[in-house]
């Protein structure tokens, strides 16, 4: 598994979504996700759509994955001089 293919299934799998995944082991990796979808939904909530969007590779290939799931408002915000 590689960050490539992690980035390509999250965003099929959340459409208008763009994320962001790092990670050298091949099995250990952070991702930050931007989506519109998120909006008014908790963190542990967002974090379950994404996992989604993995299936049964969490566990398997994907043995940890650090998640950052914001809206683009939120991205907006956290990352000043971006829009």
């Amino acid at each position: 598994m590689n960050p490539d293919t992690i980035k390509s299934l999250i965003e099929q799998g959340l459409p208008g979504a763009r994320a962001d995944v790092r990670g050298d082991d091949g099995v250990h990796f952070e991702a930050t996700v931007v989506s519109d979808a998120f909006a008014g939904k908790l963190p542990l909530a967002r974090h379950r759509m994404v996992y989604a969007t993995l299936g049964e590779r969490m566990g398997g290939e994907i043995h940890a994955l650090a998640l950052k799931t914001l809206t683009p408002t939120e991205h907006a915000s956290a990352t000043p001089g971006q829009a």
